[in-house]
C-alpha cells in the first residue's frame, strides 16, 4: 500500500492540541470579567467552552493516529491551519459578546493579535468590556513566540517531532541553538519569555500603572504587538518613567531570544559580539542620531530637550521592532521623518525575535555581499564568501535570502495594487500593505499612529489579514501550500 503524501490524523490532531490550548488561555480573561462585573463574563465562558469542546473532539477522533515523526509537508501544514483554527476561534469572544459584532472586522482585529501585528479597527477602545480586551492582549502574547512553540513546551503528551514545527515557526535565520532537544528549548524560550513578561509588569506598576494596564501592557509590549488598553496609546498615560521601562522592554524583545538566554546565563560577550545585535543596536542610535535634530529642533514646540529625545527614541524603538506603540505621532513631524519611519517598516529587528519585518541579520548579509560583489568582479576566479559572527555564509543561504528579500518585495508590490484596485488610497494602500506584511500595525496617511484600519473595505481587510498572517510565518510557510510541488509526491 503506498504511503500517504499527507498524514491528514497527525495534522488535525495537533491542531485540535493548539485549539485546546486557545480554549483554556481564553478562560483567564474570566477572573477579569468577575472583578471588573463586565458584561462579557458568559459570552467569554461560552467561547471557552466552545473552543475546547472543539479541540477535544479534533483530538478525539484522531485519537488512534500514529505517533510518527513529523515530516515537512505536515509541519507546513500545520502551522498554517493551526493559526487560521486558532483564529476562527478567537474571534467567538468579539462576536458573542457584541463588542465587535461584524465578522470581519473581528476577524481582522484577531489576527492582527495573533500575528501580532496590532492593527486595529476600533475607535473606542476603553470601551470595551475588561474581559474582552484582556483577551485582545493575550491574543498578541499567544502569537508573540508562536503557539506552535507553547504546544511543544507544555504538551509533550503530543508525541510527534516537533524540529519541522519549529523551524517552520522560528522567526528567521538562526544558526545558534539553546538546546538540542527541541522541547527543552521551547521550554526555556517561554521560561524567559515569561520572566520578562512578569518583570516588566512589575516595573510598570511600581511607575504608576495599575495591575490591569500593566499586564495588559506587558503582555504586548513582549509580544512585539502593540496593543493598549487606551485609544491613545501609551501616549494616554504621559509618564516619562513608563515610557522608558517599555522603551527597554520593547528593545529586549527584538533582541533575538538566544542571546537573551545567553544573558540569562551571564554569558554577556555571546551578546556583544554577535554582529547582528551590533548592527540592530548601531541602527537605532543611528537613527536616533539622524532624526533628533530634526525633531528637536523643527517639531519639539519648545517642550524640552528630553520630552523630543524621549518621543523619538520610543517611536524609532517601536517601529523598528515592529511593536508599534505610540507616544506621539511622528506623521505630524514632517515629510522626512516620515519617509525615514515608512522605511522602518520594512526591517523589523532581530531573528529569533519576536518582532516581524525581514529582520536585520537580513539586511546585514544583503548588504555584505553587495559591498564583496564589486570585489568578486575585480577577482571573478577567487571564492569570497560573505562572514557573520566571525564564520563565512553559504551560498544557499544567500540564494535563500535572495529569493525571500525578492519574494518580500513581491507581496508589497502586489498587495499595494490589489488595494489600490479595492479603491484604497495610494498612500494608504502601499502604507497598510507594509505595516500589515511586516506586522507592525500603525504605518502613515490614514493608517497612521493617531488612525486605525475602521475605514478599510471590507474586502481590503481580508487582503490585509492574508498579508499579516504571510508576513508572520515568514511568506514562505504559507506561500508553499500554494504550489503544486507542495502536492506533488516526489
Amino acid at each position: 500500500m503506498p504511503k500517504r503524501l499527507i498524514n491528514i490524523k497527525v495534522v488535525t490532531n495537533v491542531v485540535g492540541s493548539l485549539v485546546m490550548i486557545a480554549g483554556g488561555l481564553m478562560s483567564l480573561s474570566i477572573p477579569f470579567s468577575i472583578y471588573y462585573k463586565s458584561t462579557d463574563l458568559y459570552p467569554i465562558i461560552i467561547s471557552s467552552s466552545i473552543t475546547l469542546f472543539f479541540g477535544f473532539l479534533l483530538k478525539y477522533i484522531t485519537r488512534n493516529s500514529k505517533n510518527d515523526e513529523v515530516k515537512k509537508r505536515e509541519g507546513y501544514l500545520i502551522v498554517a491551519l493551526g493559526w487560521l483554527t486558532m483564529t476562527a476561534f478567537a474571534t467567538l469572544p468579539y462576536v458573542i459578546s457584541g463588542a465587535i459584532p461584524n465578522y470581519t472586522d473581528a476577524f481582522f482585529e484577531t489576527i492582527s493579535g495573533l500575528t501580532t501585528t496590532g492593527a486595529s479597527i476600533l475607535n473606542d477602545i476603553e470601551g470595551l468590556p475588561k474581559g474582552i480586551l484582556f483577551w485582545r492582549s493575550m491574543t498578541q502574547w499567544i502569537g508573540g513566540m508562536g503557539i506552535i512553540v507553547l504546544t511543544i513546551a507544555i504538551l509533550p503528551l503530543l508525541g510527534v517531532g516537533g524540529m519541522e514545527l519549529f523551524a517552520s515557526e522560528a522567526p528567521g535565520p538562526t544558526k545558534d541553538k539553546i538546546h538540542p532537544r527541541i522541547k527543552e528549548t521551547a521550554k526555556r524560550l517561554w521560561f524567559i519569555y515569561f520572566s520578562l513578561t512578569a518583570f516588566e509588569c512589575i516595573l510598570l506598576m511600581f511607575a504608576g500603572m495599575d495591575f490591569y494596564d500593566a499586564i495588559n501592557h506587558s503582555l504586548t509590549t513582549m509580544s512585539t504587538g502593540g496593543f493598549s488598553t487606551k485609544q491613545a496609546s501609551i501616549a494616554y498615560f504621559n509618564s516619562p518613567l513608563i515610557q522608558y521601562i517599555i522603551i527597554a522592554f520593547m528593545f529586549i524583545a527584538g533582541t533575538n531570544f538566544t542571546l537573551l538566554y545567553f544573558g540569562f546565563k551571564f554569558k554577556f560577550k555571546k551578546i556583544w559580539t554577535n554582529d547582528e545585535f551590533k548592527w540592530y543596536l548601531g541602527a537605532v542610535i543611528g537613527l536616533l542620531a539622524i532624526t533628533l535634530p530634526t525633531i528637536y529642533i523643527l517639531h519639539n514646540n519648545h517642550q524640552g530637550f528630553e520630552k523630543a529625545f524621549r518621543d523619538t527614541l520610543f517611536q524609532i524603538v517601536s517601529i523598528i521592532t515592529t511593536t508599534g506603540y505610540a507616544s506621539a505621532d511622528f506623521t505630524t513631524w514632517g515629510t522626512f521623518i516620515t519617509f525615514i519611519f515608512f522605511l522602518l517598516l520594512f526591517t523589523g529587528a532581530s531573528a529569533g525575535s519576536t518582532s516581524g519585518g525581514m529582520k536585520i541579520v537580513r539586511i546585514v548579509l544583503l548588504i555584505k555581499n553587495g559591498f564583496l560583489e564589486f570585489k568578486r568582479r575585480l577577482h571573478p576566479s577567487a571564492v569570497i564568501p560573505v562572514h557573520l559572527n566571525g564564520e563565512g555564509v553559504s551560498s544557499k543561504i544567500i540564494y535563500n535570502l535572495l529569493a525571500f528579500v525578492f519574494f518580500y518585495l513581491f507581496v508589497f508590490v502586489t498587495g499595494s495594487i490589489v488595494m489600490t484596485f479595492l479603491g484604497v488610497d495610494f498612500l494608504e494602500a502601499i502604507s497598510s500593505v507594509a505595516t500589515a506584511v511586516s506586522n507592525v500595525g500603525p504605518g502613515i496617511a490614514s493608517v497612521g499612529p493617531s488612525e486605525n484600519f475602521y475605514h478599510i473595505p471590507t474586502a481590503g481587510k481580508w487582503v490585509l489579514s492574508f498579508l499579516m498572517l504571510l508576513g508572520r510565518l515568514e511568506l514562505f510557510t504559507i506561500a508553499i501550500l500554494f504550489t503544486p510541488y507542495f502536492w506533488k509526491r516526489n
